[in-house]
């Protein structure tokens, strides 16, 4: 389809570079999804005909025949339509924005927890203003019990148990589907 319009004389299709460049991008996107776990492949709008190839390109570990598979998936992926292919990335552009606004959280938290053991009753009374509904008597004896493991090199039970009780009061307080929060609190934290 190569070649000039003989009326206009401009080129037909597209060059062979601009084609290179269009077939590493799909090369490219297949190596993200090979590389996603079968849950994270599974809310992708991925057609049921590419997904026994991606399988296939998982279980290769020999890393000639794992290049030559990802080159054969790009192959098959090039037969979608543009707009699948275009979903798809947008599903991973969503899904790589949420997974920061988790990781956002889970490090604010874990933030929180250092505090909490650092500076004692201080730190907990701004978690308390912060989430009111939080049970004061259950993390004063978290604190108490992670302070005690760490002295005698247990294992940190009560330390864990901590986060989990905190990511329960961000997931209650709704702080789980709203970004902007997870972005106001660090700066509180610093002052």
């Amino acid at each position: 389809m190569r070649g000039r319009d003989e009326e206009t004389g401009e080129f037909l299709g597209s060059s062979r570079s601009q084609q290179r460049r269009e077939a590493l991008e799909v090369l490219a996107l297949g190596e993200k999804l090979v590389a996603l776990t079968p849950a994270q492949l599974s809310r992708l709008p991925v057609p049921e005909s590419l997904v026994p190839h991606i399988e296939e390109a998982r279980r290769i570990t020999a890393h000639i025949a794992h290049k030559r598979q990802l080159a054969f998936l790009a192959k098959q992926m090039r037969r979608e339509d543009d707009e699948t292919l275009e979903k798809i990335r947008e599903a991973l552009d969503a899904n790589s924005e949420t997974s920061r606004r988790e990781v956002a959280t889970m490090h604010r938290l874990e933030r929180w927890r250092e505090r909490l053991l650092a500076e004692g009753d201080e730190a907990l009374t701004e978690l308390l203003e912060e989430y009111p509904h939080a049970d004061r008597q259950h993390l004063r004896a978290l604190l108490r019990n992670a302070r005690e493991e760490k002295l005698r090199n247990k294992p940190p039970r009560a330390f864990r148990e901590i986060f989990q009780v905190l990511r329960e009061l961000a997931r209650t307080a709704g702080e789980d589907d709203a970004g902007e929060e997870a972005d106001d609190t660090p700066a509180r934290e610093e002052d």
